[in-house]
């Protein structure tokens, strides 16, 4: 299983040994052409590259993903089809990299055909998703997301990348979405709530504003000592809530979802209401599209009814 905290993280040059299947000479990354991309091709992709998901063996890895990662990113999707939880991530990130239109490749990778693949990546739980630029990662993260901050994490890969990405959306979210992948969660509140004072019922906008509130909770808090806490009493409302913030902070937004339902079933009075409450803020941070949320939604239509 993934440790329960937030694993992404920055990979310095070297951390992952790929000098096996590395090409032996690998070029520089090619030079954006003068002048920005052609017309009608987002990002600078290559006209008629037309490939946005590939399946990626240890044969192929070598050719499909270090050498194009020299000059197209390429997030790799480490995933199996036992895993429930990659069920859930994987639909997303072929979505983007539909939506994307050859900025970026989505690489996926079936850990129980591909084993030596998954050792050189140190990967301990799946999904486990890189990105992999100029031949080495660069970056990575365990378990599942929502949506919008997979969105954000995508797209601070193509910054990094040096891949310009034409806007494809609301400038004020683009600029709420900076500010909170930055860390600047006051600019980033006062982004979000300008929009929602503008357009009420921005479902970006109410998902972006509850990521907000739920890095405030979280905070620096350690996860073992809050799985802890919560461990040890049951029935401590607010432990249980910083613990399922954490959850889902970390990828585990149906573990989550779980501890609430089961919160709000032998909970009474103020504490079951607080509990409610809690659970439909997290709905938000995921959004209403999102498998997982439908169906805690019928848990906890259960629990209450």
């Amino acid at each position: 299983m993934s440790d329960p905290r937030i694993t992404s993280s920055i990979f310095t040059r070297g951390a992952v040994d790929l000098s096996a299947l590395r090409p032996s000479a690998p070029a520089r990354p090619a030079a954006p052409a003068q002048g920005g991309p052609p017309a009608g091709v987002p990002g600078g992709a290559t006209p008629g590259a037309g490939v946005a998901v590939i399946d990626v063996t240890e044969a192929t890895f070598q050719s499909e993903v270090l050498e194009r990662s020299l000059s197209t990113p390429v997030v790799v999707d480490f995933w199996a089809e036992w895993c429930e939880p990659c069920k859930q991530l994987s639909p997303v990130l072929e979505k983007l990299a539909a939506e994307g239109g050859g900025a970026w490749v989505l690489a996926k990778v079936d850990v129980e055909a591909n084993p030596r693949l998954a050792q050189m990546f140190r990967v301990q739980g799946i999904p486990m998703v890189f990105a992999v630029v100029g031949g080495q990662p660069i970056d990575a993260f365990s378990g599942v997301v929502p949506e919008a901050q997979l969105r954000q994490w995508i797209q601070a890969v193509l910054k990094a990348a040096g891949v310009t990405v034409e806007p494809a959306g609301d400038p004020r979210l683009d600029e709420a979405d900076d500010a909170l992948m930055v860390g600047d969660l006051d600019a980033a509140e006062a982004a979000y709530r300008k929009i929602l004072a503008e357009t009420p019922a921005d479902a970006a906008a109410e998902a972006g504003l509850a990521q907000v509130g739920l890095v405030r909770r979280v905070g620096a808090a350690d996860p073992v000592a809050v799985f802890a806490a919560a461990e040890a009493n049951h029935d401590d409302v607010d432990a249980q809530l910083l613990a399922a913030d954490v959850e889902v902070l970390s990828g585990q937004a149906e573990a989550a979802y779980a501890r609430l339902v089961a919160l709000v079933k032998r909970s009474a009075g103020d504490d079951r209401e607080k509990a409610r409450q809690h659970l439909v803020s997290l709905f938000t941070v995921a959004g209403p599209d999102d498998p997982a949320v439908a169906k805690a939604r019928r848990a906890l239509a259960s629990a209450l009814f």
